[in-house]
């Protein structure tokens, strides 16, 4: 039998407030353990939480970005459950009062796009956090808990289980934070714990419209760990069904040293956590002039930034789309046109050399060592003709540790292009006269055969002859 995979997230995402979201401890993380914590996010007898004003206005529009109604009346809830990390044995969260719901947004895989639906976007507090012996909580003979994370607001952002394989989760995911970024309502540090998700997956018999038995896995905070917890987990129920197993509704743990989920606890349903209306804080009301106001105050998103890619600078929709997948590359792109290089040859080099130089360093766009005014100004230098593409990639693998301008380090590496027709006969009347095979089965009318004549060129040339040239040289030559 055939299986489908029916996939839904429910993202975290924790909101870039200098305070907490019912006191005013901190949220810087990275403090030192259990030293941003007051009575209020400790759950200590007898206080009352307040709420953070900037809390609810990057809960709306994040709402309004992802398409969503936001509820004019909404309130706070008592999630009700015991674990170490939850000093009051309850959450405070929204159930069936949300701020927002009913939204969507648009993926793109394969050249397909795709709406994915969200049912919800609620504010909640964030728990504190299990620092353990081992690798994870499996393998671990004790935990200690860190409460500075306790209170520190978040976002939760559930999707309709409207996805089909990994990779659909992964641009989903990479959607949700892309909208975040540009709105600036979270840092989105994935290895920070800025932004997480729970994955809920499920199997039923292709062309049916039940749904299975699900699974959850919680607490991902990569991209990577979600398409391969996903691949896994999906090949596990498969395995189990097709042996004539049931599918256990369970909460499982991602383990990427081993590369495969485990066994946590069985899956609480919504019952389970006994939500009671919040007692201590009053609801949350907003008024249409008030939505109005957040939707005029949000910038250009990335699904209109594309869009105006597109067609103001003629890219492809993917490389548009890729272009588009974070503010900081976006604004990054924006500043090497802005130096007046080619808009196609500049996603080619943050896309390509750029990126690859950034994941090989593990850094960010934002802390590239090649600005983006200097990459601008070395595809300047291509355009001119002064050095050639192949002599580009030398010229950016220096600049990424020389901080010169790459017009200076083109001059005193001596990279200059050869564009001497002279100059270059030489060199091409020299390669001839050595690869007469080559030059014979070209004029066999193996007409491939000049690749290797231009590749024996551009090797005694360094790579510094211009290429258009060797090529019409040679071909003139050989057609003689």
């Amino acid at each position: 039998m055939q299986y489908e995979a029916v996939i839904g997230l429910e993202i975290h995402s924790e909101l870039k407030t200098d305070t907490k979201i019912f006191c005013g401890c901190r949220t810087t993380f990275g403090a030192e353990q259990n030293t941003h914590v007051c009575p209020v996010c400790l759950g200590l007898p007898g206080v009352l939480p307040s709420v953070n004003k900037k809390v609810v206005e990057f809960a709306i529009k994040a709402g309004l970005a992802t398409n969503c109604k936001i509820n004019e009346y909404s309130k706070f809830d008592r999630k009700n459950y015991y674990y170490p990390d939850l000093p009051k044995n309850w959450q405070t969260s929204q159930y069936d009062l949300p701020i927002a719901e009913h939204g969507f947004v648009e993926i793109l895989v394969d050249g397909e796009k795709k709406k994915i639906g969200l049912t919800r976007i609620h504010m909640e507090e964030d728990a504190g956090k299990l620092v353990h012996s081992g690798t994870n909580i499996k393998d671990s003979a004790s935990s200690n808990v860190d409460y500075n994370r306790t209170g520190v607001p978040l976002i939760e952002i559930v999707s309709e289980p409207d996805m089909r394989s990994a990779a659909e989760a992964r641009a989903y995911m990479e959607k949700i934070k892309a909208i975040l970024e540009y709105i600036d309502v979270s840092n989105c540090r994935m290895e920070e714990g800025n932004l997480r998700a729970d994955i809920n997956v499920s199997l039923r018999p292709v062309g049916e419209e039940k749904l299975g038995t699900r699974t959850e896995m919680k607490n991902i905070n990569s991209f990577k760990a979600l398409e391969d917890a996903i691949n896994y987990e999906i090949e596990r129920q498969t395995e189990v069904l097709e042996d004539g197993g049931k599918i256990i509704q369970e909460t499982r743990t991602w383990d990427p040293a081993k590369g495969v989920t485990l066994s946590m606890r069985s899956k609480e349903d919504a019952h389970d956590y006994r939500y009671m209306p919040e007692p201590d804080l009053p609801p949350i009301v907003t008024t249409k002039e008030e939505i109005e106001a957040y939707r005029k105050s949000l910038p250009e998103l990335p699904d209109a930034r594309r869009a105006q890619l597109e067609s103001e600078y003629g890219l492809s929709e993917y490389d548009a789309t890729i272009i588009t997948s974070s503010r900081d590359m976006a604004e990054y792109f924006d500043g090497v046109v802005a130096t007046g290089a080619d808009a196609k040859q500049a996603a080619n080099w943050i896309m390509g050399d750029l990126s690859k130089n950034l994941n090989s360093d593990g850094i960010t766009i934002k802390d590239s060592p090649v600005e983006a005014k200097r990459l601008g100004e070395m595809i300047a230098l291509i355009e001119k003709g002064t050095i050639s593409g192949k002599i580009a990639k030398q010229v950016f693998a220096e600049m990424w540790k020389n901080p010169d301008p790459p017009e200076k380090i083109v001059k005193d590496k001596g990279l200059v292009q050869i564009t001497d027709t002279k100059a270059i006969e030489g060199i091409v009347d020299e390669v001839i006269a050595k690869n007469q095979k080559a030059v014979e089965d070209y004029k066999n009318g193996n007409k491939k055969a000049i690749g290797a004549l231009v590749g024996q060129v551009m090797k005694a040339s360094k790579g510094k002859a211009n290429p258009q040239t060797v090529n019409e040289l040679l071909a003139k030559k050989l057609e003689a």
